[in-house]
Protein backbone atom coordinates (compact mmCIF):
# COMPACT_ATOMS: atom_id res chain seq x y z
CA UNK A 1 0.00 0.00 0.00
CA UNK A 2 1.06 3.64 -0.89
CA UNK A 3 2.44 4.85 2.31
CA UNK A 4 1.46 8.86 1.14
CA UNK A 5 -2.18 7.10 1.29
CA UNK A 6 -1.76 5.41 4.32
CA UNK A 7 -0.59 8.24 6.38
CA UNK A 8 -3.31 10.79 4.81
CA UNK A 9 -5.95 7.37 5.26
CA UNK A 10 -4.66 5.11 7.44
CA UNK A 11 -7.94 2.50 7.06
CA UNK A 12 -5.76 1.97 3.96
CA UNK A 13 -3.14 0.02 5.83
CA UNK A 14 -5.26 -1.75 8.01
CA UNK A 15 -4.75 -5.80 7.72
CA UNK A 16 -5.59 -8.82 10.08
CA UNK A 17 -3.06 -11.82 9.01
CA UNK A 18 -3.75 -15.32 10.67
CA UNK A 19 -2.13 -17.99 8.19
CA UNK A 20 -3.35 -18.38 4.86
CA UNK A 21 -6.39 -16.05 5.67
CA UNK A 22 -6.46 -12.24 5.75
CA UNK A 23 -8.62 -8.97 6.55
CA UNK A 24 -7.43 -6.00 4.12
CA UNK A 25 -8.79 -2.79 3.89
CA UNK A 26 -9.10 -2.84 -0.63
CA UNK A 27 -7.61 -0.82 -2.98
CA UNK A 28 -9.59 -0.14 -6.00
CA UNK A 29 -7.95 -3.43 -7.80
CA UNK A 30 -8.74 -5.39 -5.05
CA UNK A 31 -12.16 -3.94 -5.30
CA UNK A 32 -12.73 -4.78 -8.77
CA UNK A 33 -11.44 -8.52 -8.17
CA UNK A 34 -13.65 -8.87 -5.17
CA UNK A 35 -16.78 -7.33 -6.90
CA UNK A 36 -16.29 -9.56 -10.01
CA UNK A 37 -16.47 -12.56 -7.27
CA UNK A 38 -19.69 -11.61 -5.91
CA UNK A 39 -20.66 -11.04 -9.33
CA UNK A 40 -20.10 -15.17 -9.82
CA UNK A 41 -22.72 -15.58 -7.40
CA UNK A 42 -23.00 -15.82 -2.90
CA UNK A 43 -26.10 -17.58 -2.92
CA UNK A 44 -29.07 -19.60 -4.33
CA UNK A 45 -31.72 -17.92 -6.55
CA UNK A 46 -34.18 -18.61 -4.17
CA UNK A 47 -32.22 -17.16 -1.19
CA UNK A 48 -31.86 -13.57 -0.11
CA UNK A 49 -29.53 -13.08 2.92
CA UNK A 50 -29.44 -9.45 2.89
CA UNK A 51 -31.99 -6.98 3.53
CA UNK A 52 -30.99 -4.62 0.82
CA UNK A 53 -31.28 -7.03 -2.29
CA UNK A 54 -27.97 -5.97 -3.79
CA UNK A 55 -26.79 -9.33 -5.19
CA UNK A 56 -29.93 -9.83 -7.22
CA UNK A 57 -29.03 -8.90 -11.18
CA UNK A 58 -26.71 -10.39 -13.68
CA UNK A 59 -22.98 -10.26 -12.89
CA UNK A 60 -22.45 -6.89 -14.38
CA UNK A 61 -24.87 -5.35 -11.95
CA UNK A 62 -24.04 -7.49 -9.23
CA UNK A 63 -20.10 -6.22 -9.44
CA UNK A 64 -21.43 -2.64 -9.79
CA UNK A 65 -23.37 -2.62 -6.74
CA UNK A 66 -20.48 -4.12 -5.22
CA UNK A 67 -18.29 -1.35 -6.49
CA UNK A 68 -21.09 1.69 -5.62
CA UNK A 69 -21.48 0.60 -1.77
CA UNK A 70 -17.77 0.26 -1.36
CA UNK A 71 -16.43 3.71 -2.57
CA UNK A 72 -19.96 5.18 -1.03
CA UNK A 73 -18.55 3.69 3.13
CA UNK A 74 -15.48 4.78 1.79
CA UNK A 75 -16.14 8.20 1.21
CA UNK A 76 -18.66 8.56 4.09
CA UNK A 77 -16.32 7.18 7.03
CA UNK A 78 -16.11 9.66 9.95
CA UNK A 79 -15.18 9.51 13.74
CA UNK A 80 -19.00 9.33 14.53
CA UNK A 81 -20.07 7.01 12.13
CA UNK A 82 -18.11 4.48 9.73
CA UNK A 83 -18.12 1.40 8.44
CA UNK A 84 -14.79 -0.27 7.71
CA UNK A 85 -15.33 -3.34 4.62
CA UNK A 86 -12.67 -5.69 4.90
CA UNK A 87 -11.45 -7.87 1.65
CA UNK A 88 -11.25 -11.23 2.77
CA UNK A 89 -8.21 -13.28 0.89
CA UNK A 90 -7.12 -16.83 1.21
CA UNK A 91 -3.55 -17.71 -0.16
CA UNK A 92 -3.61 -14.23 -1.25
CA UNK A 93 -7.18 -15.27 -3.36
CA UNK A 94 -9.76 -12.32 -2.92
CA UNK A 95 -13.33 -14.15 -1.84
CA UNK A 96 -15.51 -12.09 0.03
CA UNK A 97 -15.83 -9.49 2.43
CA UNK A 98 -15.89 -8.95 6.43
CA UNK A 99 -17.41 -5.81 7.45
CA UNK A 100 -17.11 -4.01 11.03
CA UNK A 101 -19.58 -0.77 11.55
CA UNK A 102 -20.65 1.39 14.23
CA UNK A 103 -21.61 4.99 15.43
CA UNK A 104 -19.86 6.77 18.32
CA UNK A 105 -17.65 3.91 18.81
CA UNK A 106 -15.56 5.83 21.12
CA UNK A 107 -18.52 5.98 23.66
CA UNK A 108 -20.82 2.59 22.80
CA UNK A 109 -17.52 0.50 21.85
CA UNK A 110 -20.17 -1.25 20.17
CA UNK A 111 -20.13 -2.79 16.51
CA UNK A 112 -22.02 -4.88 13.98
CA UNK A 113 -19.96 -7.24 11.91
CA UNK A 114 -21.26 -8.65 8.23
CA UNK A 115 -19.88 -10.67 5.79
CA UNK A 116 -20.94 -12.60 2.50
CA UNK A 117 -18.40 -14.96 0.92
CA UNK A 118 -18.34 -16.15 -3.11
CA UNK A 119 -20.66 -19.34 -3.63
CA UNK A 120 -17.91 -21.16 -4.50
CA UNK A 121 -15.40 -20.19 -1.50
CA UNK A 122 -18.88 -21.33 1.12
CA UNK A 123 -18.54 -24.40 3.51
CA UNK A 124 -14.89 -25.06 4.24
CA UNK A 125 -14.82 -23.11 7.75
CA UNK A 126 -13.88 -19.76 6.29
CA UNK A 127 -16.83 -17.56 7.25
CA UNK A 128 -16.12 -18.55 11.03
CA UNK A 129 -12.78 -18.09 11.17
CA UNK A 130 -12.98 -14.78 8.92
CA UNK A 131 -15.47 -13.80 12.03
CA UNK A 132 -13.15 -15.06 14.76
CA UNK A 133 -10.49 -12.31 13.02
CA UNK A 134 -13.05 -9.36 12.37
CA UNK A 135 -14.04 -10.05 16.67
CA UNK A 136 -9.83 -9.90 17.38
CA UNK A 137 -9.54 -6.53 15.73
CA UNK A 138 -12.70 -5.00 17.76
CA UNK A 139 -12.14 -6.40 21.23
CA UNK A 140 -8.26 -6.55 20.89
CA UNK A 141 -7.32 -3.89 18.41
CA UNK A 142 -10.06 -1.22 19.17
CA UNK A 143 -11.30 -2.08 22.66
CA UNK A 144 -14.70 -3.30 22.00
CA UNK A 145 -16.98 -3.75 25.08
CA UNK A 146 -19.47 -5.57 22.65
CA UNK A 147 -20.01 -6.86 19.19
CA UNK A 148 -23.28 -7.62 17.32
CA UNK A 149 -24.18 -9.76 14.38
CA UNK A 150 -27.74 -10.42 13.12
CA UNK A 151 -28.85 -13.23 10.63
CA UNK A 152 -32.31 -14.05 8.86
CA UNK A 153 -34.07 -17.38 10.25
CA UNK A 154 -33.41 -19.09 6.88
CA UNK A 155 -29.92 -18.46 6.50
CA UNK A 156 -28.40 -21.43 8.57
CA UNK A 157 -24.65 -21.05 7.74
CA UNK A 158 -24.64 -17.70 9.17
CA UNK A 159 -26.78 -18.59 12.79
CA UNK A 160 -24.51 -21.35 12.82
CA UNK A 161 -21.11 -19.41 12.70
CA UNK A 162 -22.52 -16.95 15.70
CA UNK A 163 -23.73 -20.13 17.76
CA UNK A 164 -20.79 -21.98 17.18
CA UNK A 165 -18.48 -18.96 18.02
CA UNK A 166 -20.45 -18.72 21.74
CA UNK A 167 -22.71 -15.06 20.94
CA UNK A 168 -25.93 -14.89 22.75
CA UNK A 169 -28.87 -14.76 21.37
CA UNK A 170 -30.48 -10.88 22.04
CA UNK A 171 -34.06 -11.76 20.57
CA UNK A 172 -35.92 -11.42 17.17
CA UNK A 173 -36.54 -8.22 14.80
CA UNK A 174 -39.03 -8.05 11.85
CA UNK A 175 -37.47 -6.16 9.07
CA UNK A 176 -39.10 -5.68 5.08
CA UNK A 177 -37.06 -7.99 3.13
CA UNK A 178 -38.16 -7.81 -0.85
CA UNK A 179 -41.25 -5.87 0.03
CA UNK A 180 -41.98 -9.66 2.55
CA UNK A 181 -42.05 -9.20 6.67
CA UNK A 182 -38.97 -11.43 7.66
CA UNK A 183 -37.16 -12.08 11.02
CA UNK A 184 -33.89 -11.99 12.06
CA UNK A 185 -32.08 -13.71 14.88
CA UNK A 186 -29.80 -10.90 16.68
CA UNK A 187 -26.36 -11.91 18.35
CA UNK A 188 -24.84 -10.29 20.79
CA UNK A 189 -20.81 -11.14 22.06
CA UNK A 190 -19.88 -9.02 25.16
CA UNK A 191 -16.03 -8.45 26.65
CA UNK A 192 -16.39 -10.93 29.47
CA UNK A 193 -17.50 -14.04 26.94
CA UNK A 194 -14.97 -12.90 23.97
CA UNK A 195 -12.31 -13.29 26.85
CA UNK A 196 -13.51 -16.35 28.33
CA UNK A 197 -13.56 -17.87 24.37
CA UNK A 198 -11.84 -21.34 23.82
CA UNK A 199 -8.24 -22.14 22.39
CA UNK A 200 -9.51 -22.80 19.08
CA UNK A 201 -10.94 -19.37 19.26
CA UNK A 202 -7.28 -17.84 19.37
CA UNK A 203 -5.53 -18.36 16.49
CA UNK A 204 -1.71 -16.90 15.66
CA UNK A 205 -2.74 -13.35 14.41
CA UNK A 206 -0.86 -10.12 13.37
CA UNK A 207 -2.58 -6.45 13.41
CA UNK A 208 -1.46 -3.88 11.08
CA UNK A 209 -2.27 -0.60 10.69
CA UNK A 210 -4.06 -0.55 14.00
CA UNK A 211 -3.01 2.43 16.01
CA UNK A 212 -2.66 4.87 12.91
CA UNK A 213 -6.42 3.91 12.70
CA UNK A 214 -7.17 4.22 16.11
CA UNK A 215 -6.68 7.71 16.01
CA UNK A 216 -8.02 8.56 12.28
CA UNK A 217 -11.02 6.95 14.32
CA UNK A 218 -10.97 8.91 17.68
CA UNK A 219 -10.59 6.17 19.84
CA UNK A 220 -8.83 6.64 22.37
Amino acid sequence: MDEDLTQLWPVAGLRVVSGDLELRWPDDDLMVTVAREAGRGIHAPDAMPFTIPWSRGDCTTVSRNVLQYLWGQRSALTVDSWCLELAVLVDGLPIGLQSARSARFPVTRTAETGSWLGQRHQGNGVGTRMRVLVLHLLFEGFGAREATSGAFLDNGPSNAVSTKLGYDRNGLVTVAREGVAAQQWRYRMDRERWDARPEWMRPVLTLHGVEPVREQLGIP
